[in-house]
């Protein structure tokens, strides 16, 4: 099986969304993306309304969502090799 380096593949619109209202709330998103939707009476079925109309705002949204999993990925990584935490992090992913 083929799979995809899209990190959008396999991600609907509604869990992408979702994701970042629990990582950053709806004040944050508001701050990072400036559309009314993240403003005014924020919800996730209002702005799923908004983003599947207007590509822009959806590709920024789709834009901030490839971040954050970036900005996951590098607090996820492994200690220096000098740390006494190397050896129990290999042994705890085995």
């Amino acid at each position: 099986m083929h799979s995809s380096k899209d990190p959008l593949h396999g991600i609907t619109l509604e869990a992408l969304l979702t994701v970042l209202v629990d990582k950053y709330g709806w004040a944050e998103l508001a701050k990072r993306i400036n559309i009314n939707c993240f403003k005014s009476d924020p919800s996730i079925k209002s702005s799923l309304k908004f983003l599947r109309r207007t590509p822009w705002a959806r590709k920024e949204v789709e834009a901030l969502y490839i971040d954050s999993l970036s900005e996951q990925a590098a607090s996820e990584e492994a200690p220096p090799a000098d740390s006494p935490w190397v050896n129990w992090r290999a042994k705890a992913k085995e």
